[in-house]
């Protein structure tokens, strides 16, 4: 990506967490669990600036701590649990076109995915700039394939629960299956004002590995990520 490119980079980081209270700023491997991706994002050189969209003073402080620019505090009515990821991102990019600022590209890094490293980061605007497209999702592969789910009725019957074309096929023969992990969404501004959607029709994935893909939602996915990072400390 040539340098006249700007990359703001966007951490959604709202104070209310139900599942795991204050996860955002809760302590992890050391530091506040958001710090984690702040300082992924502030060690790629391509990105202009690192933006926390938050409606929490302490997280707010934590951030700047951390190097952080928080312009804003988030309105409550963009602050709830059906506030979506699309809803923040337009908000910022509204609030800087208010003051006259405008970049070409916005990165959404979750504070949930903090095994997400500056490599990762800049791998996805390394793709961007050779596949030439409008958006990168980061993706990993599925821990088991989706071929051996289904559904289930009331009566909890496993009749017709695999379909007969698969069910003497061993795992490692099936076709490799891929997930949005949801720690990077790279897209085109223009192409995301006039969609209002973070993957554009022209999107390609960025693969990353499963341990890195560790996304905080619950308790065990806290321990898993902390004892992940605490291992990567000591090696």
């Amino acid at each position: 990506m040539s340098n006249e490119k700007t990359i703001l980079a966007i951490i959604p980081a709202r104070g209310g967490s139900k599942r795991l209270p204050g996860k955002n700023i809760l302590p992890l491997a050391g530091k506040p669990m958001i710090n984690w991706s702040i300082e992924a994002a502030k060690s790629v050189a391509s990105i202009a600036r690192v933006v926390i969209s938050t409606d929490c003073e302490i997280i707010a402080n934590t951030a700047q701590a951390a190097g952080a620019d928080v312009p804003f505090l988030r309105p409550a009515s963009l602050s709830s649990d059906t506030s979506s990821s699309v809803d923040v991102v337009r908000h910022a990019l509204e609030y800087f076109k208010d003051i006259g600022e405008s970049c070409d590209y916005v990165m959404l890094l979750q504070p949930t995915s903090p095994l997400r490293t500056s490599a990762d980061i800049q791998g996805a605007i390394d793709l961007l700039n050779v596949k030439n497209a409008d958006s990168v999702i980061s993706v990993c592969e599925c821990e088991h394939s989706p071929l051996w789910s289904n559904t289930l009725d009331d009566s909890l019957s496993l009749e017709n629960f695999i379909p007969e074309s698969i069910k003497n096929t061993r795992s490692q023969d099936l076709p490799q299956y891929y997930r949005l992990n949801g720690a990077i969404y790279l897209t085109k501004v223009e192409q995301f004002l006039q969609q209002g959607v973070l993957m554009s029709g022209n999107s390609v994935a960025y693969i990353m590995d499963s341990e890195s893909s560790v996304d905080i939602d619950t308790k065990l996915d806290f321990i898993i990520a902390e004892t992940i990072l605490r291992d990567k400390i000591h090696e």
